[in-house]
């Protein structure tokens, strides 16, 4: 378990610096699109070492139902970066924990999972952790809508990853998803080449690797130990955007801002101990 849980929080710490590595290119005035797309395309030729025949079938790769979920990922990814390029780190994650809470719901409805009360409940509270971050009405920017419309999309994805678990390995299903992402996005994303540089190279190189690395060490840690007993450290990315936020970026989260974070957090890990 210690390996699993090791693995697990080295995967939540490398997405998000994948995620700060992207924050860094829009800010720089790099398309959001363009680091999108560099990010799926790059991550496909990064994993194909760790592919083998039984990866590749046409079948899968061809699956509408594995396209459909590689479309949500993307939507996902082209709309958390398009947050990041105003906001900061923490805020857009915070904002971005609305996906879990609604794949709760959409799992109940479309999969016939479980409902009840008590974890009713805290996903209503999570939920008002997400509104003391977004402040809809009061301040809300439009980088913080990208950020719920990034939840939203990566919500439907968990449904739709729960939905075809046993459709295809799991190494199949990412590399599904990352093929997806770059040919949809090859269009606009080629049409936006920034002037490149060594820094331009080195971060879109980070944020390709350290994303698929992360998902990569995912996949691992899951065979090595029970889902449930790992899913608290999927919390882990919040505290890792928290500090690369302040590491890179110098950004502090406010009161409003912490206690969001804090009931997102405490929801989710009570979520957790009363599925056990």
């Amino acid at each position: 378990m210690l390996r699993a849980a090791l693995l697990m929080c080295l995967a939540m710490t490398l997405i998000p610096l994948g995620d700060a590595a992207g924050k860094a290119l829009t800010a720089d005035a790099v398309s959001p699109i363009f680091v999108a797309w560099t990010r799926f395309a790059l991550g496909a030729l990064l994993l194909v070492p760790f592919l083998s025949a039984r990866h590749l079938a046409p079948s899968a790769l061809l699956d509408w139902r594995l396209i459909f979920r590689g479309l949500l990922i993307t939507g996902g990814i082209v709309s958390i970066l398009t947050a990041l390029k105003t906001e900061p780190l923490p805020n857009v994650f915070g904002a971005f924990f609305v996906g879990p809470l609604l794949s709760y719901l959409l799992s109940a409805w479309l999969l016939r999972e479980e409902v009840t009360l008590a974890r009713s409940a805290l996903v209503v509270l999570g939920f008002v952790g997400v509104l003391l971050i977004v402040r809809p009405g009061f301040g809300m920017t439009p980088g913080l809508g990208f950020a719920l419309l990034a939840g939203t999309f990566y919500g439907a994805f968990l449904t739709a990853s729960r939905w075809l678990s046993d459709a295809a390995p799991p190494r199949t299903l990412m590399l599904t998803q990352l093929l997806t992402g770059a040919v949809v996005l090859a269009p606009f994303g080629l049409t936006a080449i920034p002037a490149i540089s060594v820094e331009v190279s080195a971060l879109v190189l980070v944020s390709a690797a350290a994303s698929m690395a992360g998902n990569l060490l995912l996949i691992g840690a899951y065979k090595l130990a029970p889902a449930t007993r790992l899913a608290p450290f999927v919390y882990f990315q919040i505290f890792a955007a928290t500090g690369f936020g302040w590491l890179f970026f110098s950004d502090v989260p406010d009161v409003l801002t912490w206690a969001g974070l804090a009931l997102i957090t405490g929801a989710g890990f009570a979520a957790l101990a009363l599925r056990r």
